[in-house]
Order: C-alpha cells, then sequence, then structure tokens
C-alpha cells in the first residue's frame, strides 16, 4: 500500500531528535505547543512502517489523557500525511479482512483498545487507570507522553518488564525496545521521575552521533557529485559509508537523548504573538513550567504544607469514552460527562477570586468525608465573571441538578475594579440566574485572616475536621501549580507578587488567586454546610 510523502516543516530540536540522533531512548521535557506531537507521530511512524507486525505501548495515566490529549495530537499529523484513518490505519476496530491488511505478528484477541496499521503493526492503549493493560504483551517500543501524570512505581512493575524479546523479528534495528517519553516540566516529586533520565544521557555519545551524521552526508555530497559527472564512485567510499553507518547504528543503540527544552524553540511556527498570549493567559508559574519548562521546586513549609500527592486523585469516565469510539471530534467537546467524580444529582459548591486581571472559580462537591474539587476555571484581562460563569454553564450544561451553593465573603461585596459598580456576587448570581441555573448564596462572613485559614485548611488535608479536600489532577492543573506553591511571609500567605506592577517578567496574574478560591470553598463547606452529602462511591477517592 503506497502513502503519500509530504515535505515536513521540522524546528531545530526536532530536526535533531528525529533526523539526526534518533536515539534508542528519548526524553523530550518541553513547552506548551514546542510540538511534542510531531515528534510522537515521526518516531511512531518509523516504528510501524519499519517494524511491520511489532507492538507498541501507548501509555497513559488514565484514559481520557489517551483519548484527548495524546493519540489526537499525534494522530492529526498523520492525517495531514496522508496516512487516512480506515485505510492505513485504525482504531478500536478489528481491520476487516476486505481491507487486505497484513495481520499482525502475534494475534490480537481483543481490539477494543488497539491502534492498527496496515501493515500488521499494532499498538496497545495503555491506561494506567485500567489495571493489567500490559500484561502478557512483549512490546518493540514504548510511547509515554504526559509522563508528569505517569505514576511510575506501577509503570516500573506493570510495563517497563514487558519491554522485551522479539529481536529475533527486530533486532537488526536500532530502535527496536525504544522508548519515547515527553513531558512539560513537572512541580512535584512524584511527577518528576523521568528528570533523572539526564544522568543516563552522555553528552559525548550524541555529539559524536551528530559528527558521524555529518561525516556520512559529507561523503554522501561527494558521491552524487561524482555521479552527476558521470564517474563511478571509488570503491573505498562505498566501503566507509557502510563502515560510518554500521558505527552510527551502534552509537544510537546505546543512546539516552535528555533535553529540557522551551515553547520559545518553536517560535518559528508560533510566532510571537502567541507566546505573548500565553503568558497573559497563564498564571505565572505555570508560565514557567509549562512554557520556559523551568524547573521549580515546592516548598515543604508552604502555606499549604499538609497536602500531599495522597490528597489528588483521577476519574475519567472510562464508559463516556468507551461510548465514544474514538470519535475524536466528539471527545474535543468538554463537559462533566467525562468526569466520573460528579454527582449530577447533587449541586454544585462553588468558591471565587475576584481580581483585576484575573477571575477564579473552584468547583466542589462534599463526598462523604471527602471535599471533591472537581474542577477550576479562570479568565483573564478583557473576560471577566460573566464569562467565567459561560464557561462554568457549558461545561456542566448536562447537569442535572441544576443548582449551585455560592460561598462567598466581604470581598465578594465589591466591585469597582472589575464590574464597575456592581458588586461580584451580584454579578455571579444574576448571571447562573440567566442561564437557568439556581443559586443558593451563603454570605460566610469576613474574610478570615491568614493564620485562622491556614490552620483550618491544613487540618482539613490532616483528617481532622469534617471534611479534607481532594484534587481532580486532570481539571485542576493550574489550581495545583497554584496551591502546592503558595509561600509563606510574616506569618501569612505570601501574596507580594499579587501588587506588583506588571512587567515582562512578572505578569499581573498572580500564582495564589487560584489558591484564594480554593479557600473560599473550603471553608464554605466545612464551616457552613448546605451541601446533601453523598457516600464516596469508589475508594479511589
Amino acid at each position: 500500500m503506497e502513502t503519500q510523502h509530504q515535505q515536513v516543516y521540522l524546528n531545530d530540536v526536532q530536526r535533531d531528535i528525529m533526523t539526526v540522533v534518533q536515539a534508542r531512548d528519548t526524553i523530550l521535557v518541553a513547552g506548551r505547543a514546542f510540538g511534542k506531537g510531531m515528534v510522537h507521530a515521526l518516531w511512531n511512524r518509523r516504528n510501524f512502517e519499519r517494524m511491520p507486525g511489532s507492538i507498541t505501548g501507548f501509555v497513559s495515566a488514565n484514559i481520557k489523557r489517551a483519548l484527548t490529549n495524546t493519540l489526537p495530537s499525534m494522530l492529526v499529523h498523520w492525517e495531514k500525511w496522508g496516512l487516512k484513518r480506515n485505510i492505513h490505519w485504525a482504531i478500536g476496530i478489528k481491520p476487516p479482512k476486505a481491507w487486505g491488511w497484513k495481520e499482525p505478528i502475534f494475534p490480537v484477541q481483543n481490539y477494543e483498545n488497539v491502534l492498527s496499521f496496515y501493515n500488521g503493526s499494532v499498538g496497545y492503549i495503555i491506561s494506567q487507570d485500567r489495571s493489567g493493560t500490559s500484561n502478557s504483551q512483549s512490546y518493540d517500543a514504548l510511547d509515554i507522553d504526559e509522563a508528569k501524570f505517569i505514576d511510575y512505581m506501577q509503570l516500573k512493575d506493570e510495563t517497563l518488564p514487558a519491554l522485551r524479546g522479539n529481536r529475533q523479528f527486530f533486532g537488526k534495528h536500532f530502535f527496536h525496545h525504544s522508548t519515547l517519553i515527553s513531558s512539560d516540566m513537572p512541580v512535584t516529586k512524584k511527577g518528576s521521575w523521568f528528570l533523572e533520565w539526564d544522568k543516563k544521557c552522555d553528552p559525548e555519545v550524541i555529539d559524536l552521533i551528530r559528527a558521524t551524521v555529518y561525516e556520512i552526508r559529507a561523503i554522501e555530497k561527494r558521491v552524487a557529485e561524482l555521479q552527476k559527472r558521470g564517474c563511478p564512485p571509488p570503491d573505498y567510499l562505498r566501503g566507509e559509508l557502510r563502515r560510518l553507518h554500521r558505527t552510527l547504528c551502534q552509537l544510537r543503540a546505546v543512546a539516552v537523548d535528555y533535553r529540557e527544552v522551551s515553547t520559545i524553540d518553536n517560535m518559528v511556527v508560533l510566532g510571537e504573538a502567541f507566546i505573548k498570549q500565553l503568558k497573559r493567559d497563564l498564571p505565572p508559574l505555570t508560565f514557567q513550567t509549562s512554557v520556559l519548562c523551568k524547573r521549580i521546586g515546592i516548598a515543604a513549609d508552604g502555606f499549604y504544607s499538609s497536602m500531599t500527592e495522597a490528597h489528588k486523585y483521577s476519574a475519567p469516565n472510562t464508559s463516556y469514552f468507551d461510548n465514544c469510539e474514538y470519535d475524536f471530534d466528539k471527545l474535543k467537546d468538554e463537559s462533566s460527562l467525562q468526569d466520573r467524580d460528579v454527582d449530577p444529582k447533587q449541586p454544585l459548591c462553588l468558591g471565587f477570586d475576584y481580581n483585576a486581571n484575573i477571575n477564579w472559580a473552584v468547583i466542589g462537591q462534599p463526598r462523604g468525608n471527602k471535599l471533591l474539587v472537581l474542577k477550576s476555571f479562570f479568565v483573564k484581562f478583557e473576560r471577566k465573571l460573566v464569562e467565567l460563569v459561560d464557561d462554568i454553564c457549558k461545561y456542566y450544561r448536562f447537569h442535572k441538578n441544576k443548582k449551585v451553593i455560592f460561598y462567598f465573603d466581604q470581598t465578594a461585596k465589591q466591585g469597582a475594579f472589575a464590574v464597575n459598580s456592581i458588586t461580584f456576587e451580584s454579578v455571579i448570581t444574576n448571571a447562573f440566574r440567566a442561564r437557568g441555573w439556581l443559586v443558593e448564596r451563603v454570605d460566610i462572613g469576613p474574610a478570615m485572616n491568614h493564620m485562622a485559614k491556614h490552620l483550618l485548611i491544613n487540618r482539613m488535608f490532616d483528617g481532622r475536621g469534617h471534611l479534607i479536600p481532594m484534587f481532580n489532577r486532570e481539571n485542576n492543573e493550574d489550581l495545583l501549580v497554584s496551591v502546592q506553591t503558595a509561600g509563606v511571609y510574616n506569618g501569612k500567605k505570601d501574596k507580594r507578587g499579587e501588587k506588583l506592577a506588571e512587567t515582562e517578567e512578572d505578569r499581573l496574574e498572580s500564582r495564589t488567586d487560584g489558591s484564594d478560591a480554593f479557600d473560599t470553598l473550603c471553608i464554605g463547606c466545612e464551616n457552613f454546610p448546605r451541601h446533601k452529602s453523598t457516600v464516596a462511591f469508589t475508594s479511589s477517592f
């Protein structure tokens, strides 16, 4: 079967990774929109095409991330290159015999979570929220995207041992048993497991590979010039090329290529305006980690010192994703149907934070002795509170109980800098009611002082309050950065960044704004309960 070959633009790092170094193990820590999907698309196409009948494992923290982030970002490039669905590749179905595709070397028992290629190569979708998806397999390659969300102990116990065997079929390839790991910069210790791979990277080996490639290309250019003049290349040049190619394969087969690159390295494709927009739209710490790819340490003595990794969970609605049958257009339309932790029969509890240039909302539901932080939203600059309510209502449009419990303190009774003279509380209440939602307003009084707030919320994290806050990690990525990095200054939450004048290095958006909305939600649900709490329906919370 013929496929179309098109010229593809690669930035300097992509080109070096995929056309020059091509190490057996590649670890790419890169900012948002850098082009990690392009690297995954090229890497997997090479493996699928050059190892026909091979098995690749696509590892994801859960099925939601696999179907909304990892696979679509790769397959969109395949489509652009002429690799069409149900012609060159298929997903979630057994290719009919009428298509004339080759069979995999090892028969597939169930195609439900399998990406099939026309030459018999297959990719198993391994989601860590479904135990046993790595069992009884021998993988020829592993693709691990969004690695900061991967449970490394589970990966080490269940998946890495399966990268084995099949040498009789593909052992001649330097990329057999290869691994591609990619992520933006993690901000937690647990999510930083792959950063240790920089110690496995030998820069001298990488430089030697580059030098060998340069020498090969120089000789190939010389051979081409001789042929153009009608002169047969001497045998020693051909022999030298064979020797260099053998050396290159041997080097690549043992190489580990570790890189940390920022989104700015893809500036030619994205444009300067896009980078500036990211800087405007993202909280500063998110911008530094997810765009500039800077390593940021987490303060152990921060404002939320009792919070641990155990206070995070994942809850994708696997039934919903299974029913979508890999319809990626449908999966792009995000809603609460994708979340397993939300109880559609119960109202939503909300806490807000109000600022001139960024406004946050944090959504939660008490469940037994847990306060599930379901999702968080923020709007920036020209988008204000009405647009924030729009985003919430759109996401929860299928929620059966159209009621919100709106917790607010004295700060919500202001309004001059966000919506003229109308109070924040009135704008939010009216916006929800205009969209058909009932609003139960709960005034929690004056803003709690920092020390009392610190003691209350950390007691909750310690399990000494009525509720223990638990974060849905997929739906609160920016909020988690805000909470986990909130420091302490003079016995209070360090909010100095909110008062600084805007500069190119430090935009007005503050890392503590989201945490303030979280505080309001916690105080409201803990001290002013209005929600009919139900028993947790899964032990994963």
